[in-house]
């Protein structure tokens, strides 16, 4: 006998794109407002550092990025348009930043009297999140967001724009 029927997973499998989206979206956030809490000139001087053109530029659009679309994940809205962009940022990490320490993202150096000490982080990561972003894309956002919301309140507005159509022409 099966942990849960089918039915019943069913059920909870509309679930699963909520704690990616959680996950995905706060983590982009948390990675832009870091950005920008440091300044986002120290976040340009790395750009400018590894040859990213029009460094200044590329800082404040990653950080809106990583900020706007981490907050749009979250709240389900719009996920395959913002999608897009976000896996650029990644991609662009993978390539420009992680690619050279390899896939692990835990690089652990030594155990000191202070504590773990910590090498570069690899692409697993990035890698992480890109499949995350597919599964939303993919699967769509699942319950809770801001586009059912929507969805719901202009399927509404039809029915009753059609019984106001449909009541106008029988009298």
């Amino acid at each position: 006998m099966f942990l849960f029927d089918l039915q019943t997973r069913y059920r909870w499998a509309q679930w699963a794109p909520l704690p990616l989206r959680l996950i995905v979206g706060l983590g982009f956030m948390e990675h832009g407002f870091a950005k920008l809490s440091k300044g986002p000139d120290a976040f340009t001087a790395i750009l400018h550092a590894i040859g990213v053109p029009a460094p200044h530029l590329m800082a404040w659009l990653t950080i809106l990025i990583e900020i706007v679309g981490g907050f749009a994940v979250t709240l389900g809205a719009l996920v395959p348009l913002v999608a897009v962009p976000m896996a650029a940022v990644l991609l662009v990490a993978v390539f420009t930043v992680h690619l050279p320490y390899g896939f692990s993202s835990i690089k652990l150096i030594a155990v000191t009297a202070t504590g773990a000490q910590f090498g570069p982080p690899g692409y697993e990561c990035d890698l992480l999140y890109l499949a995350c972003l597919a599964a939303l894309v993919m699967t769509g956002p699942g319950p809770l967001t801001v586009d059912k919301l929507i969805a719901t309140a202009r399927h509404k507005a039809d029915i009753e724009a059609d019984a106001l159509l449909t009541s106008n022409s029988s009298a």
